[in-house]
């Protein structure tokens, strides 16, 4: 009997791991399913995309709609390491990708782009079905440790320690904002050990320290300052902040955020100024300041003839003593540029986002790191920022879609 050869193995398809659960990751791990790679999607907590869900809690502005020039204006000293990313994965390529999941979406007044629900929760939950129906593994509470002495990934999980091994690694870990969602730079020291040269983490989008009296802080904590323009150097912005029992935050701020804590990390403090009155020009400000008011009190006099009473009129009162109140000249223009000292950012826990990471320099044209063939990078964890209003979120699936790419070229190249 002539024996037969038995018969050949089909090849595997080729496996890689992507850490992280956030839109870099998933927007990786689509990419790479797509193309019918074995994908495992491991995340520190108990489910996928939670700073992604928390981000569209006050409803999800996904993008921005404003002219592409202008939207690459928004990436600062990163631009030209975000405009190729951009360019191959636009905002408008994210709306027309989330019109596949069957999400419609809108443009507010402001420009901005959000789900025809507001919510962040049915966007997720259809991408996940998709991408579990294209074979995408997911393994939840399945914290990265690095590798292990034979180049195997290391993670903790449910049941203890173990290895997994990979043809090619996306890292999508997040930077260090909201830890208590899962993005708590922990990376950074595993990327260390290996010689990636990190720049350290700062805060991005974060409110300020500002040394209050007790009767600021202790009565108008939490008291919403609007209808403002804040000032620094030469950007001006209007809109609305919040005072806070240590200083100041909201979307005003965040705007500025960049800026003034460059200058804080330059000079120690930042001097931004407020105007409590963006309607009126200066002249009308005098004239009105220097109206008789009779028997009037001054706080009754600033309420009747300039509409300013509580929070705005006791931040009068944090920067001009009771004697400067009374010079009307002095009183004006400190109406239309109130200063105030901002000491040092809020913590990076507390922030909106991440300044700083893995530079771009040390990864290739396809996202990889140099120093490390088969690691990809993407998402917050790398060095770049840029302000709420859809731009974050665009370059994160930019980033992530950019990374699934370049393992797909990788992966196809002879080594």
């Amino acid at each position: 009997m002539t024996s037969r050869p038995a018969p050949k193995k089909p090849h595997p398809s080729p496996c890689v791991a992507v850490i992280g659960g956030g839109p870099a990751g998933l927007m990786a791990a689509e990419v790479l399913a797509h193309d019918g790679i074995q994908v495992e999607v491991y995340d520190a907590m108990p489910s996928v995309g939670r700073k992604f869900l928390m981000a569209g809690k006050g409803g999800m502005n996904i993008t921005h709609a404003e002219p592409f020039d202008v939207f690459l204006t928004r990436y600062g000293v990163r631009r030209d390491n975000i405009e190729p990313l951009l360019r191959e994965f636009s905002p408008e390529s994210l709306r027309e990708w989330m019109h596949g999941l069957g999400i419609a979406t809108f443009v507010g007044t402001s420009g901005r782009v959000f789900p025809a629900d507001m919510k962040a929760a049915p966007l997720l939950r259809a991408w996940l079905h998709r991408l579990r129906e294209n074979g995408v593994h997911f393994h939840a509470r399945h914290r990265w440790c690095g590798w292990d002495e034979q180049g195997a990934l290391h993670f903790t999980g449910p049941d203890g320690e173990i290895g997994a091994h990979a043809d090619s690694v996306v890292l999508a870990l997040g930077g260090g904002s909201w830890p208590q969602l899962g993005s708590d730079g922990a990376w950074v020291s595993l990327l260390s050990q290996r010689g990636i040269a990190i720049a350290p983490l700062r805060p991005a989008n974060c409110g300020f320290d500002v040394q209050w009296s007790t009767h600021l802080r202790g009565r108008f904590a939490g008291e919403p300052l609007k209808s403002v323009a804040a000032t620094f150097g030469a950007v001006r912005k209007q809109g609305e902040c919040v005072i806070t029992e240590h200083g100041i935050e909201g979307g005003l701020i965040y705007a500025l955020s960049a800026a003034l804590r460059d200058e804080i990390e330059r000079s120690g403090v930042a001097v931004l100024h407020l105007d409590l009155l963006p309607g009126w020009t200066l002249e009308r400000v005098q004239q009105e300041a220097a109206h008789p008011r009779g028997s009037r009190s001054l706080s009754s006099h600033l309420q009747s003839r300039l509409g300013l009473k509580g929070v705005k009129a006791n931040l009068l009162r944090e920067v001009l003593s009771a004697e400067q109140m009374h010079d009307t000249a002095l009183l004006a223009h400190t109406i239309k540029a109130l200063p105030l000292c901002l000491v040092a950012p809020r913590p990076l826990s507390e922030a909106i986002s991440t300044a700083g990471g893995v530079p771009f320099e040390a990864l290739d044209e396809n996202m990889m790191l140099k120093q490390m063939p088969g690691v990809f990078c993407a998402g917050e964890m790398l060095d770049w920022e840029a302000p709420t209003g859809g731009y974050l979120l665009t370059a994160c699936f930019a980033s992530g879609r950019a990374a699934g790419k370049g393992v797909l070229h990788w992966l196809q190249c002879p080594r």
